[in-house]
């Protein structure tokens, strides 16, 4: 568990370093965040336990003293497999209420950290992204961290590119209750903004503008600034919502999925104008022309448009001879720019869909992991247990470093399944499940050779085929 909490501490450092804050609410912080941790020391935990407990027992020789009171391996660990299912209850408990309502916790916290304490959203010696804005200072100082001292900004523009940089010496955070904007006073200083021309013409007439200024203010929006740290916002992802309401937000993202998608496709196909609907064409008053008809130049115009209409269908090209040369110039590049502008909505709409679509598997993911911790801590004992009873080693050696190499293993396969899920490389349910159904089968080996009383691999029988055939080599080699 310490572990566990000296790795969130060093990924949350950047949030609670150097931000002025009491132990109070670092102690918050890290008290909401324990619940988190057990989808990750509860299956560590079981597994190192169970192979603690009956490598000691298989070590002090209490499980052949227990055999020779008629009780078995498997009789042994039924009050121990009562037990792991009351831990599963108590885990499945834990991921559907408590870690909800953790990750609220964590969420709020950090969000009125950076509104109430503003200087706490820039950190000394590194930028800092506020609302827009890349902020670095050297220093700061003076009551609630309020003064900074050579202060370096980029301003980010609706394309995220830093096309304006301000400097200056010094610099003064200015807040007044009830207001929502925060004040960025800044004085002795200058400001460099790179033009963007219209045409390349207008780039060397006018390259960038600069300017020096001694005091020079820049309003920064955060909401409701002067409230308390623990006010509840009504946020609301996938890790803060139990069981009963992810299954309604996945209904509703699926729908509203296919809906999207649907309107969407009706869109693309009205401007395409493509797969509408064609009459069937009447036979017995079309007469099939000549291919050499097509081709031949000697067509007037009328007769090029009975023989449009007469023609079943002809190809694109013909299609635009019927027009004039500069005319089919206008049709070609019409064309083109239709073309263009129908991929340019695809792709943009590429993304927001698979921006979607990843929001949905994530609440799949996240449904089905609150199941799958529950099952994982029965798996990981039957993998335990008769380990613990094969390798017959207590303490915290062997069974330590066992213990460890079995939990990365399934740890990373969750993650890096998880991982893919999310992106829709694999199906969510999978990805929640893979690394328990691996485990499954490895408990399934382990308590059948612990319960015929074997080893963890049994190579004798191999061993005894191999010298059999060199004993046999040698009699035919004397012989």
């Amino acid at each position: 568990m310490f572990i566990f909490i000296f790795q969130t501490i060093w990924l949350f450092i950047d949030d609670l370093a150097g931000k002025g804050l009491d132990i109070i609410i670092i102690g918050k912080f890290l008290f909401y965040l324990l619940p988190n941790l057990t989808e990750k020391v509860l299956p560590l935990t079981v597994l190192l336990s169970s192979i603690l407990t009956f490598g000691s027992f298989a070590e002090n020789y209490e499980f052949a003293a227990m055999k020779a009171s008629g009780i078995s391996l498997q009789r042994a660990m039924v009050p121990l497999v009562v037990l792991m299912t009351i831990l599963g209850g108590v885990a499945f408990f834990f991921a559907n209420s408590v870690i909800p309502a953790s990750e609220q916790k964590i969420y709020n916290l950090r969000r009125n950290i950076a509104t109430v304490k503003p200087a706490a959203a820039v950190v000394e010696g590194v930028f800092s992204d506020v609302e827009g804005y890349n902020i670095k200072v050297d220093q700061k100082y003076g009551d609630n961290d309020r003064y900074l001292r050579n202060v370096v900004i980029h301003r980010k523009t609706n394309l995220e590119k830093n096309n304006t940089v301000i400097k200056a010496k010094g610099g003064e955070l200015k807040s007044r209750e009830g207001s929502g904007i925060i004040q960025l006073v800044l004085s002795d200083g200058h400001y460099y903004e790179e033009i963007v021309a219209k045409s390349g013409s207008g780039k060397d007439k006018s390259p960038f503008a600069r300017s020096n200024f001694e005091t020079y203010t820049i309003n920064i929006e955060i909401p409701d600034n002067v409230q308390d740290l623990e006010e509840e916002r009504n946020v609301r992802t996938d890790k803060m919502k139990n069981v009963s309401r992810l299954n309604k937000d996945i209904d509703s993202l699926q729908e509203n999925n296919v809906k999207i998608v649907a309107a969407f496709s009706k869109n693309i196909t009205n401007r395409m104008g493509a797969f509408l609907p064609l009459t069937k064409p009447d036979t017995l008053s079309k007469k099939k022309l000549p291919k050499t008809a097509l081709d031949t130049a000697v067509l007037n115009k009328k007769q090029k448009l009975m023989l449009l209409k007469k023609t079943d269908t002809l190809p694109a090209d013909t299609l635009v001879h019927l027009y004039k040369e500069y005319q089919q110039v206008q049709i070609i590049g019409s064309a083109k720019n239709s073309v263009s502008n129908i991929l340019n909505s695809v792709r943009g709409k590429k993304e927001e869909l698979q921006r979607r679509y990843k929001i949905y598997n994530m609440h799949i993911l996240s449904l089905h992991k609150k199941f799958a911790l529950a099952l994982s801590c029965i798996i990981l004992f039957f993998v335990g247990a008769p380990l613990g009873a094969i390798i017959r080693k207590g303490g915290l050696g062997l069974p330590m470093v066992i213990a460890i190499v079995l939990f990365l293993t399934y740890y990373f396969i969750g993650v890096f399944a998880g991982n893919y899920a999310k992106e829709g490389n694999i199906h969510p349910i999978l990805g929640a499940w893979l690394s328990t159904l691996i485990m499954l089968p490895l408990g399934v080996y382990l308590t059948k050779r612990a319960t015929a009383d074997r080893g963890l691999m049994d190579f004798g029988h191999v061993i005894e085929k191999i010298k059999e055939f060199f004993r046999k080599k040698n009699k035919v080699t004397a012989s």
